[in-house]
């Protein structure tokens, strides 16, 4: 439940109810800034409780609140966790910074995997066009996928901004740069838009993905530039109606859907249209990947309108994905992927491979599709020409496909 308004700060909420009321019989709004609540926005004070306090008066009053940080300032917040249902809607303005710890050390004694937690909150809007930084660098130096030798980090890192068991979310026009991990995750979230962001780390930062769903259904994700070190877009666990429209992805891992399936899990994903993108020296294009041993299904998804720029692994179906230093070990049981499309894809491979499907013996992959497909070397490859690779994959074809379609027609054994 969300926190009950302290009497000191219900005088701050009555100080500022005048300072923002809309003209011609609008609904009236109380305007909270975090400097009202004693932030001090120097990038090195600890303005968390500030923080923490502002959002306690905009969530508990009876009129709409609006929740600016203000421009020109930076403000350092140390973990924090937000909670609702509020009374009324939320609006936070971030006009200026919002920025982490440095240290990891800023972590000890809390969870390891939170930095900007919000929970159960319906009906908030977060815009304004300034950043919320994750001062990310200590975190990527110690994990063990950049130290290759011990002692390394391989423990939880904080998702940057996470919501989870929200409605009616809207996330627009800020930066998110520099994540921990995962820079803007949804977890059992509906009604969801992502929209007008810059998502930015370096190409080697591990693990940071731009958007990451799981479990979560009626998602836009549009009009957004994406650079990281992982995944542009990920969705994993149960996603349906999901749209990722007009994205500029690169550099980064590309979009995809998964990794699915892992420890023998039921994972379900339907309903997703990604097109109108751009995909910029990714290390993969748009893929779908599952662990052996999963359960569940990966389905009506469709791939459409995309242009790649020297892109690896352009097109990827892998239903034996394994990212552990050991192994994996075979298994009958897999997710279904069933009724996927690739329409209207066109540009240039990076690997000599620029179609890989390889499904599963138990569980093949069927009711594909390539449908005007063109995806060449890039740099021509001294005249060779990018090749299609398919195993236990059915389907059809239409149009010029370039490289020649590899799916087996679907009648086949």
């Amino acid at each position: 439940m969300a926190a009950s308004l302290p009497l000191p700060l219900a005088g701050a909420v009555m100080l500022a109810a005048a300072a923002l009321l809309l003209c011609g019989g609008a609904e009236a709004r109380v305007l909270l800034t975090l400097d009202d609540f004693g932030a001090v926005g120097d990038g090195i004070a600890n303005d968390t409780q500030a923080f923490v306090d502002a959002w306690a008066a905009a969530c508990a009053s009876s009129e709409q609140a609006v929740l600016a940080v203000p421009v020109g300032k930076a403000y350092r917040i140390w973990p924090v966790q937000l909670f609702g249902p509020c009374k009324r809607k939320l609006k936070l303005l971030i006009f200026g910074a919002i920025v982490a710890p440095a240290s990891p050390d800023a972590w000890a004694g809390r969870d390891p995997m939170k930095w900007l937690y919000i929970y159960g909150v319906d009906g908030l809007s977060v815009s304004g066009g300034g950043t919320i930084d994750g001062s990310g660098q200590q975190w990527w130096a110690s994990t063990c996928k950049r130290r290759k030798t011990p002692p390394c980090y391989s423990g939880p890192r904080p998702k940057t901004v996470h919501f989870e068991a929200c409605r009616g979310v809207s996330v627009q026009g800020v930066t998110l740069q520099n994540g921990q991990q995962f820079h803007l995750t949804f977890t059992r979230c509906s009604d969801v838009r992502a929209s007008f962001l810059r998502v930015i780390a370096p190409a080697d930062s591990p693990n940071t993905d731009g958007v990451h769903l799981n479990d979560s259904s009626h998602v836009q994700i549009t009009d957004n530039l994406i650079s990281t070190g992982d995944d542009c877009v990920s969705m994993v666990g149960n996603c349906s109606e999901v749209r990722v429209k007009d994205i500029s992805c690169g550099p980064g891992h590309g979009i995809s859907i998964g990794s699915l399936g892992k420890n023998r899990t039921t994972d379900m994903v339907e309903n997703v249209r990604v097109d109108t993108c751009l995909l910029t020296n990714t290390t993969n294009g748009v893929r779908i990947k599952s662990w052996q041993g999963g359960m569940g299904f990966a389905r009506d998804l469709r791939f459409e309108s995309i242009v790649m720029k020297n892109v690896s692994n352009p097109i990827i179906i892998d239903q034996y994905y394994c990212d552990q230093p050991t192994p994996c070990a075979n298994q009958t049981r897999a997710v279904e992927v069933r009724r996927v499309g690739f329409a209207d894809i066109r540009g240039t491979s990076a690997t000599a491979q620029a179609i890989s499907i390889a499904c599963s013996d138990a569980v093949p992959c069927r009711d594909l599709e390539l449908k005007n497909v063109n995806l060449t070397l890039e740099g021509g490859g001294g005249g060779g020409q990018a090749t299609a690779s398919c195993y236990r994959a059915f389907g059809k074809s239409a149009g010029a496909v370039v490289p020649p379609s590899c799916l087996a027609k679907p009648n086949a054994s």
